[in-house]
């Protein structure tokens, strides 16, 4: 007890936020500069770790960024009271409608929910700060910036992990911040405090990526011929020889100037040194880029517009899996954080994904015919999942065939025969 009250005391007075600097973790992921090898392995061709602009100038890279963070944010997160062997949902409670409508006074929970998971697939860590009404509610999340969060914790053998994190807020002060402050959700993680930074780890794979963008780039730009070398037999002196290449690179580089002719004089001679790409295998190259980054965000290809190898009866496949395989771990530890946050006992949150799940309509619609003839679904429930206003009679449980309430006595059938005529006097006698 006294190791953690000394830890909490260090904590509040913001010891290692004094010095101005954002204190690393214990595993280095939040230290640039360390020598560590997850470091190591970011770095890019140029020396320094890769950046989350050039991974982004990549369109795999950006297009399954923003298709997982459109699936999470579209997905409604709802808060839950257990009432007996069911639940009922609380909608009006402050923490549920920080995740339902607003996130804080400017930004709406759908912009907060986009945030948290790009935030946990490009860095591996999400953290806002938690602003709280009179009555200690949480009343609104402001976003902080991930790579200016480091996590320290203390451990004792009474009480276990404590968790305290040094973080950057955004009027530029650093504090030290106590769990009961900040929000915080850790990606994938291999020692549970810190997530697996994609950036550094990846780096390697999303610089390749932009590279060979890069080079294609220049190979079109250049007249789609990469080098060029002009030879004389006399002898050109330095500063000519830069007069030359200046004069030429402005004449004929450029798709604009593509066609030019060009006049040499001085009995200098032209020598084009192309690469063949297809030789080389340049487009089979950028095709092979845009599998490897939907490998890195659990995407399936054809969601980055990779068709070579899809077929219709596959891709319906595949779409599901993307939330079996994918999504559905982003909402599992989502919902766990917010549960472990924000939840008071009894209570827990809930993601919702089956409204991104629906088929077409005539799959639905007979769906909705087993659930209502089974007693499964009533009318109204069904009416609600088709975002349709409830009508009178609607909640009632319907067996059988549809026609009959649940719990009442089955209608008599009626006979719709005609009645049997009447004997005569003759057929009497």
């Amino acid at each position: 007890m006294l190791d953690r009250a000394r830890a909490a005391i260090d904590g509040w007075r913001g010891s290692a936020a004094s010095s101005g600097a954002i204190v690393a973790g214990a595993d280095g992921l939040n230290d640039p500069g360390g020598m560590t090898v997850l470091n190591l392995l970011g770095r890019g061709s140029a020396g320094v770790p890769m950046c989350e602009a050039r991974a982004l100038s990549v369109p795999a890279v950006l297009r399954a960024l923003e298709v997982l963070c459109g699936l999470f944010a579209m997905t409604p997160f709802h808060y839950y009271r257990r009432v007996g062997d069911g639940k009922e949902r609380i909608d009006y409670a402050p923490q549920a409608q920080i995740f339902l409508t607003s996130a804080n006074a400017v930004q709406p929970a759908f912009l907060l929910k986009e945030l948290m998971l790009g935030d946990l697939l490009m860095c591996g860590r999400f953290g806002s700060y938690i602003h709280r009404d009179a009555l200690y509610r949480p009343s609104a999340l402001s976003r902080l910036l991930p790579t200016a969060i480091a996590p320290v914790h203390h451990w004792d053998k009474a009480d276990g992990l404590e968790m305290f994190y040094d973080a950057q807020l955004p009027d530029g002060s650093r504090e030290r911040l106590s769990r009961n402050d900040i929000f915080y959700v850790p990606g994938f993680s291999r020692d549970g405090l810190c997530g697996i930074d994609r950036l550094k780890l990846l780096g390697n794979t999303f610089e390749a990526a932009a590279s060979t963008n890069e080079f294609a780039a220049r190979f079109w730009d250049n007249n789609a011929q990469p080098s060029t070398v002009l030879t004389t037999k006399g002898k050109v002196a330095p500063d000519e020889k830069l007069k030359i290449r200046n004069d030429w690179q402005q004449r004929f580089s450029g798709p604009r100037n593509a066609g030019a002719t060009a006049v040499l004089d001085q009995e200098m001679k032209v020598e084009f040194l192309s690469v063949n790409n297809k030789e080389s295998q340049f487009v089979e190259t950028r095709g092979f880029s845009v599998v490897e980054v939907s490998r890195a965000f659990g995407v399936p290809p054809h969601v980055l517009f990779e068709l070579s190898r899809a077929t219709f009866s596959n891709i319906e496949q595949q779409s599901l899996e993307l939330y079996l395989y994918t999504m559905l771990g982003h909402f599992e530890r989502a919902a766990a954080y917010m549960t472990h946050q924000f939840a008071e006992p009894g209570c827990f949150f809930e993601a919702l994904p089956e409204a991104m799940l629906k088929g077409d309509i005539a799959t639905r619609y007979t769906a909705y015919q087993i659930a209502i003839d089974k007693g499964i679904l009533n009318p109204n429930e069904v009416r609600r999942r088709e975002n349709l206003n409830d009508r009178p009679g609607g909640d009632e449980y319907r067996v059988g065939s549809g026609s009959q309430i649940e719990g009442q006595q089955p209608a008599k059938p009626v006979d719709h025969r005609p009645p049997a005529p009447a004997p005569s006097q003759e057929e009497d006698e």
